[in-house]
């Protein structure tokens, strides 16, 4: 209670800035297809004031409210008072969470599989081998399944189905030193890079080898942890970070790398505001790395210098790229990936409308609210339709399975990249 009384004084204080100008309106993807100012952040807000009053009265529905959010960012880069919702937010689930409890699933989730990343790991390496009974090919050029039979969870989802073997599996761990480069960096592979998307941890090591980057790549890493935060479990979610930092602290690097923007977003922005103890200096080593911490696209682009080709082009593929909210909002990287596709020269870059508007993946909003997740990426899917494009490149491997799904669904067969995907593909090529 202790805790959570600090929590709720920190709360009172940052919603003091909110002017309930209602600015948030105008970008919020849950609003736009809802219309219920309880969806927008001033609407919740506003419910926020009065949470001591509203904790004892009503905790369950005012949890279910302020879960009708992507955490996407868009209210707070559109804020003219400089209110951080998402931090809000987070404080304010984890205040719920605290007075109500986990639910015995999320328990299971949190608790049991994420907190212990070589457990977790083993689960999902069973599910590698009984998927197949489970699912069935889809989209065979975007590589999407879909449940053979109804699931709860899944539902009629189309999904990028679990890789053969994990990255973890493919190279357990690295450590290689600085060559011409000489910069060294560690690798934070993140979840859905190794269990689905391995062939993108793949070509983000390929891509530092070329330029001479040294990679520390520690063995057994576990979530980053906003899977957690964003429920609100908040203990889950100290272990991760303590873990983690414990694996590459053993190693002294210039930056760490991720190609993951959620990742990226986690680790330099939540980590050093939620990280709620102080022992052994925790929060001090905490800030240290969250600096040090850069997407792929910006390292790249920034402290590394990309090869590009020179004026001859030969266009192969069509691309059009999305902004992930993590990136282009919270963390202002948007010009870094397009730099890295058009540095292909088989590639075309065109831009789709509204390419930073959100594809409605959320994480577990995603899971909770798959109806207006769906209707909000149709959008998106519409508006990557309009450009004809080959590829769709995102730096995020969220908004890769949203996207997968949205243009699955409607049988469109353009493939789904990352932009490190594409660099790597033009340097392989040299």
């Amino acid at each position: 209670m202790k805790e959570l009384t600090r929590l709720m004084k920190e709360l009172e204080d940052q919603l003091s800035v909110c002017m309930r100008c209602g600015m948030c309106q105008a970008v919020c993807p849950v609003f736009a297809e809802t219309g219920r100012e309880s969806d927008v952040a001033r609407g919740k807000l506003a419910l926020l004031d009065g949470l001591t009053q509203e904790l004892f009265k009503d905790p369950k529905g005012t949890f279910k409210r302020l879960n009708r959010c992507l955490l996407c960012g868009s209210c707070a880069a559109n804020c003219p008072s400089g209110v951080n919702v998402l931090e809000i937010f987070i404080k304010a689930r984890i205040i719920l969470t605290g007075f109500m409890g986990l639910s015995p699933l999320q328990k299971i989730i949190f608790r049991k599989m994420l907190s212990s990343p070589q457990g977790f790991d083993r689960f999902m390496e069973w599910a590698i081998k009984f998927q197949n009974l489970f699912t069935r090919p889809d989209n065979k050029p975007l590589g999407t399944s879909h449940m053979r039979l109804v699931s709860p969870l899944i539902g009629n989802r189309h999904f990028a189905p679990l890789a053969p073997k994990p990255f973890h599996r493919i190279l357990p761990s690295l450590n290689t030193e600085s060559n011409r480069s000489g910069i060294k960096v560690g690798f934070f592979v993140g979840c859905l890079l190794d269990k689905i998307y391995p062939r993108i941890a793949q070509a983000v090591i390929d891509v530092l080898e070329y330029h001479g980057v040294g990679v520390f790549m520690p063995e057994g890493q576990a979530c980053c942890g906003m899977p957690a935060i964003s429920s609100g479990d908040a203990v889950t979610f100290d272990s991760l970070v303590s873990y983690n930092l414990e694996k590459f602290n053993a190693e002294k690097v210039d930056y760490i790398v991720t190609a993951c923007a959620t990742c990226t977003f986690a680790i330099r922005k939540i980590w050093p505001v939620m990280v709620r103890h102080d022992s052994s200096g925790l929060k001090r080593r905490v800030e240290r790395l969250a600096k040090k911490t850069m997407d792929i696209n910006r390292f790249l682009v920034s402290v590394i210098g990309i090869k590009k080709a020179g004026t001859k082009r030969d266009y192969k593929d069509l691309i059009t790229y999305h902004d992930p909210c993590h990136l282009s909002k919270s963390l202002g990287v948007s010009a870094e990936p397009r730099a890295l596709i058009q540095a292909n020269p088989g590639c075309r870059l065109i831009e789709m409308p509204d390419a930073d508007r959100c594809c409605g993946s959320g994480g577990s909003f995603n899971l909770q609210h798959y109806k207006i997740s769906t209707d909000i990426g149709r959008l998106k899917r519409d508006n990557i339709i309009t450009t004809g494009c080959s590829i769709v490149a995102t730096g995020c491997p969220a908004c890769m399975l949203q996207i997968s799904d949205m243009l699955s669904k409607s049988g469109y067969t353009a493939k789904v990249k990352h932009p490190v995907e594409i660099y790597d593909e033009y340097l392989k090529s040299l």
